[in-house]
Order: structure tokens, then sequence, then C-alpha cells
């Protein structure tokens, strides 16, 4: 009953505080940097959410968040480097599947720069932007907000959720963590072509993500690993949009939120399972395997 109490309380703080902050461009049509601001600032409600509840709710030490621990080093190896490589495979999924067209042109990032003649080769730029991508993005999105959701989602939620049992901990704690992005979803980020349809997808979305997450916060029990992957899926999961003719569908291809990206996401969880580091069975409190 306990445990009950404080997984709604978080809950109900985590909307209280993000949703108002979500639907903050309503107000604001035509503004982008409204939405910018006020989405990055919801991020930070479930980190919120979870000091609040633990410190006032649970009546317990903040500590208990496990913000001092960091874990197995390995695992944020496998946190920064696996998201640019899932990015790689739902580009190739996304030619594979027919959905979008590969350009050697990068018509997307031209459009997106001033008029030509452009100062440096534009394939510079793509290089640049790779690489920032890859090589920086990941720690500034660990601080502009990934952490603010991490703490939240797995630092507090998926342990609050264990008596459950592993596997519907993982699930429930996705679930939720899906359903929070409904107002983002609907305004027609991530999936423009069909928000409606878009929230389902992003609950599936963030069910295989948060398997992932979640075998990290289990490998490490600390928020930063997953923290660190979610900073680096931020960053990269729409590269693939920069090699491809623009008009693709999002809801299919293009991003590794889309269909497409779902494969390669999907193909890692059955590698975990097949492989023992993410057991079914066992005891569903412990992390799993140690194995790298």
């Amino acid at each position: 009953m306990t445990q009950k109490k404080n997984v709604t309380w978080f809950v109900v703080i985590t909307v209280l505080i993000s949703w108002p902050l979500m639907l903050l461009p309503l107000a604001f049509p035509g503004v982008p940097a409204v939405a910018l601001v006020a989405w990055m600032l919801a991020m930070f409600g479930p980190g919120l959410a979870a000091i609040i509840v633990t410190r006032f709710v649970a009546r317990e030490s903040l500590s208990t968040l496990n913000l001092r621990r960091l874990g197995p080093k390995r695992f944020y190896a496998w946190a920064w480097v696996l998201p640019p490589v899932l990015a790689v495979v739902a580009l190739g999924f996304t030619l594979l599947f027919g959905v979008g067209t590969f350009d050697a042109s990068f018509a997307m990032i031209r459009e997106a720069l001033p008029q030509e003649p452009l100062p440096v080769p534009v394939e510079l730029i793509l290089l640049g932007q790779i690489v920032s991508a890859i090589a920086f993005a990941p720690l500034i999105n660990v601080v502009l907000g990934a952490m603010g959701e991490e703490l939240g989602w797995r630092g507090f939620l998926l342990p609050r959720l264990m008596g459950l049992g592993k596997w519907r901990a993982i699930l429930f704690s996705s679930v939720i963590w899906g359903l929070w992005h409904a107002p983002v979803i609907l305004q027609g980020h991530n999936y423009p072509e069909t928000p409606m349809l878009g929230v389902v997808l992003m609950v599936g979305w963030c069910v295989l993500l948060g398997i992932f997450l979640s075998w990290l916060y289990l490998e490490t029990r600390s928020p930063w690993a997953p923290a660190l992957a979610h900073g680096s899926i931020n960053a990269t999961a729409a590269l693939p949009i920069l090699f491809l003719e623009p008009g693709v569908n999002l809801t299919w291809g293009g991003t590794l939120a889309s269909v497409s990206g779902w494969v390669g996401i999907a193909l890692f969880v059955a590698w975990l399972v097949g492989t023992g580091r993410l057991s079914i069975r066992g005891n569903d409190s412990d992390s799993g395997s140690s194995r790298v």
C-alpha cells in the first residue's frame, strides 16, 4: 500500500508539473521558441516529482535515488554508443521498407541553411552535425532534461514497481512514460502526420526504449547511465532525416521514433533477453546478468 501511494503521488505530481508546460505552446501559436523552452522545462517534471515524493511523502533520504552512485562504467559505453548505432539501423530500414529515398545532395540540410552559395561544402556541415550529435550533445542533453526524466522514470518509479515483478515493473513504468508525452505528441511532435496514432506509437516506442534504459539502471543501480542513454537518443534520433529526400513520413521512417526505427531497438531487446543479460526468469529484484 505504501509503494502504491508513493507511485500515485509521483504520477500526479509529474503530470501537474509537466503537462501545463507541455500545453503552454498552444497559447503562443507560431512561436517555436516557446515550445522549445516549455518542453525542455517539462522534462524536469518527473525528477522534481521524484524528489518531492521521496522527501515529503515516503519520508526517505534523497540518497535512495542513487544520484551519488555510478555503477559499472562499461554500461556507459552502451548508453553513449548504442543510440547512434540504432539511428543508422533506422536509416537502413527506412530505405529497405521504401519509406524514404536516399538523397546524395543532402537537400534537408540545404533547405535549413541560408541561401547558396554555402561558405563550406554541405558534406562538411553534415559531418559537423554528426560529430556534434554523437560526441557532445549527449552530455549537454543530460543537463538539459534527460536526467530530469530519468531520475523520475528509472531512478524512482522503476524500483518502486519492482514488487510487481521485474518485467511488469519495466513495462508499466515505460507505458506511464509514453503516456506522459501525450500533450506533446498531440501537438504534432515526432509523428506530425498522425498525431492521434502517434500517442499509441509513442507508448510502443517508450516500451522498447524503456527496456533498454531499465536494463542500464538495473545493471548500474544509478540514474546516470539511463540519463546518458536518454541524452544520446535525443541527440541522434533524427540524424537519419539528413540523408533522406524531403517529405518522408515520419510515422513510418526517418527517425529512431518511427516504425522503421523500432526494428533495431526490438532486435537489441531480443538480444538482451536471448543472451540472458536481461533474463525473463529469476529473481525479479535482481539486476540480472552482470555480463557486458
